[in-house]
């Protein structure tokens, strides 16, 4: 038997698992937090995955990191950060994409050239904040990387002397990086970079290594979270995949890339040669941990309030914007609460109502994809939030569609080990590990979910015209 690990540096913590490589089944796992922020220590990420793996790694043949996508880790001549890494959901950079947009010709001209329309998340949008608003730093600045490209190159021993290395996937969501012809748009790096050339990491096929360890363990290429999650949870076409992290993502597998010239949709790559049309927004299960520090119940106690409540909540009505958003661009957005009575200002309702506002907001992403010509033949919720046997109940009214529910796994770091068995065996496609078994709920009867959304949408256009 052959063992295989799969890291997941996400925004909140550092998973390992690690699996048998023909069976995919998980033998052993760790985890440890990361620090809070939007913007944080890349050495916080490398000291998380050091004590995460601690014991774990023993006898794996194989290794991949899976991370939270567009961080812009910056280093310099020595490979040393000169800063601390700017994360995705950090939303100083939203003036710094508008003027890019701009500057380049408009949304269409974007989405034609990278597949996707700068926002504040995208890296190439936190390089023109580096050097508008950090000169000195950006003059020292000689290699850009990546959360999964610097795990990536730690584990290869993180000198000088070795090439930086990143995937398509991941690639795919800088925003200088073409998906349509396999390139860096070097020119969309001096633009953003004020004419700085800092060295980027070589694109590497999906099932080609990246190197080894100093032990010598082979070391896959890594992805982007979303795509390792697809990965992890074997996505057919016809999939499309809502999940509840943090941020909320809606994403399904492509065949041809795809161009949103709204912005909405991000035209990513996946991490098996193909693409993953993408929309997130910035609040998801945020919202309900917000929600519960209000109400001051456990998190674990929000279903058992919420079901006290109805379809509607009372009339009260969420806007779930909490730290501004993506999808709609509202990157200076609060949240709103509306509808408050003597008849709904209860704790059941307000817990209903931050449930329904955060799936309102995904299934407003979820028809943008429909709009580039998705129809979904299945939607997968996952995600921390989608835990909640009421969270998926009220996502089947909200969606009007039936929703699978898939058991409880790390899909994102199943997917990374999944890539780090490929990589390992060499075969033409990954290997074929069990699928999930699922549980359906269908959409109720009436049209309690369509009234909450008309609701909702009414809202949104009264508030912030869109």
């Amino acid at each position: 038997m052959m063992l295989v690990a799969g890291v997941d540096s996400s925004t909140q913590s550092c998973k390992v698992v690690v699996c048998d490589s023909d069976s995919g089944k998980v033998l052993r796992q760790g985890r440890i937090p990361h620090p809070d922020g939007t913007e944080v220590p890349a050495e916080a990420w490398w000291d998380a995955l050091t004590v995460a793996g601690d014991g774990l790694f023993d006898g794996v043949a194989a290794v991949s990191v899976a991370a939270q996508q567009h961080g812009l880790v910056a280093l310099d001549a020595d490979g040393v950060p000169v800063r601390d890494a700017l994360l995705w959901n950090d939303t100083r950079s939203a003036a710094a994409a508008a003027d890019l947009v701009a500057e380049f010709g408009g949304p269409r001209a974007w989405a034609e050239a990278v597949g996707s329309v700068p926002l504040a998340a995208h890296t190439v949008a936190k390089l023109r904040w580096v050097a508008d608003h950090e000169p000195a730093l950006a003059d020292r600045v000689a290699r850009v990387l990546l959360p999964h490209d610097y795990l990536t190159w730690r584990l290869r021993g993180g000198t000088v002397d070795i090439e930086p290395t990143t995937d398509r996937g991941d690639a795919s969501g800088t925003g200088y990086w073409s998906p349509f012809d396999g390139r860096y748009r070097e020119d969309l790096v001096a633009l953003a970079f004020r004419g700085r050339w800092p060295q980027l990491p070589r694109v590497l096929g999906p099932a080609e290594a990246a190197g080894q360890t100093p032990d010598r363990v082979l070391v896959a290429p890594g992805t982007g979270d979303n795509a390792a999650a697809a990965l992890g949870l074997g996505l057919a076409d016809g999939d499309v995949v809502v999940s509840l992290g943090t941020s909320g993502t809606v994403f399904t597998r492509s065949r041809r890339p795809s161009t949103d010239s709204t912005g909405a949709v991000n035209g990513f790559a996946d991490a098996t040669g193909a693409y993953l049309p993408l929309v997130c927004t910035l609040n998801a299960a945020r919202v309900l941990e917000a929600m519960a520090a209000l109400l001051s119940v456990p998190l674990a106690d929000m279903e058992t309030l919420a079901r006290q409540s109805v379809p509607g909540a009372r009339g009260l009505t969420m806007l779930p914007y909490l730290t501004g958003e993506r999808t709609p661009n509202l990157p200076d957005a609060t949240g709103t609460l509306h509808g408050l009575t003597p008849d709904s200002m209860h704790p059941s309702h307000l817990a209903r109502a931050g449930i329904e506002g955060m799936l309102c907001s995904l299934a407003d992403a979820l028809d943008c994809l429909r709009a580039t010509g998705v129809e979904p033949r299945r939607v997968l919720l996952v995600g921390g939030a989608a835990a909640n046997p009421l969270v998926a109940d009220i996502a089947a009214q909200i969606f009007d569609l039936a929703i699978s529910v898939p058991e409880p796994g790390e899909y994102v770091a199943l997917g990374a080990a999944r890539q780090a068995a490929w990589v390992l065996t060499e075969t033409p496609e990954p290997p074929s590990w069990p699928v999930p078994s699922v549980r359906e709920i269908p959409p109720p009867p009436g049209d309690s979910g369509r009234q909450i959304r008309s609701r909702y949408g009414d809202l949104r256009r009264r508030v912030h015209d869109l």
